[in-house]
């Protein structure tokens, strides 16, 4: 399987996001292979609006591989829900949702606190992944949880003041699982990869900016001037994963 991976569109209905994003959908598009999805970890709208949304909408299904969506941290869920999945009764409650993509499972999970920048994983959503881990580990079909929270540390202050705060019950969901070749994630507008629970956890790059590390000083902690970023995750036969960043120029 070959799924890209995206992150951190911040659509706010200014030119700059827009072009960035657009610019994200192009180079997608152009691939000489398509990818069997493309996956998008989170904060696709900057404030919730309705029309970040219809934007969104619009510009994902300007790809040609089909675009699989999960919240973040400035995402609104009733909105989200409403514009950009087309349910109009799906209530403000964690969005969950999992998609099966050439012989694997997409578990797009709901990492966020409703007003709040860091994220937990509910009750609804703990129960909900361990028995959808547990119906896919019966039909022997591997799964890729994705949410935007990364559940570890990535030594920047100001992310890692705001990640997955019950880290420790997710680890404990996770353990001894055999089917899950890794864990994808947004949120660090920065690639990164990491270990997670024994698991490769792979941080997708942002779209709208990418974050400076501690030791790369500048001003601010992000650098709007870095282009977008695109991560590609190929997920081989023995289900090992090998990951690929690319920036988008």
């Amino acid at each position: 399987m070959l799924l890209a991976h995206i992150s951190d569109l911040h659509l706010d209905g200014g030119e700059r996001a827009t072009e960035r994003a657009t610019r994200v959908v192009t180079y997608l598009n152009s691939l000489a292979r398509v990818p069997d999805a493309v996956l998008v970890t989170g904060d696709i709208a900057d404030h919730g609006a309705p029309e970040e949304y219809a934007e969104a909408a619009e510009l994902l299904a300007r790809l040609v591989a089909p675009a699989f969506p999960c919240p973040g941290n400035h995402d609104d869920r009733a909105t989200y829900r409403k514009v950009l999945l087309g349910e109009e009764d799906g209530g403000a409650g964690p969005v969950n949702r999992v998609h099966h993509v050439a012989g694997h499972a997409l578990l797009l999970c709901d990492s966020t606190i409703p007003g709040e920048d860091e994220g937990r994983f509910d009750d609804e959503t703990l129960a909900w992944l361990e028995r959808t881990l547990d119906e896919l580990a019966a039909a022997g079909t591997p799964a890729l949880p994705a949410f935007h929270h990364p559940p570890a540390a990535l030594h920047h202050p100001v992310v890692d003041g705001m990640n997955l705060t019950n880290a420790d019950r997710l680890a404990a969901l996770l353990a001894g699982r055999r089917n899950v070749p890794a864990l994808l994630t947004g949120h660090a507008h920065t690639p990164a990869a990491t270990t997670f629970a024994g698991l490769p956890l792979l941080v997708a790059p942002g779209v709208v900016s990418t974050l400076r590390m501690p030791w790369e000083g500048g001003e601010g902690f992000t650098d709007r001037a870095a282009p977008p970023g695109v991560a590609f995750h190929v997920v081989g036969e023995d289900g090992g994963v090998t990951t690929h960043f690319r920036v988008v120029g």
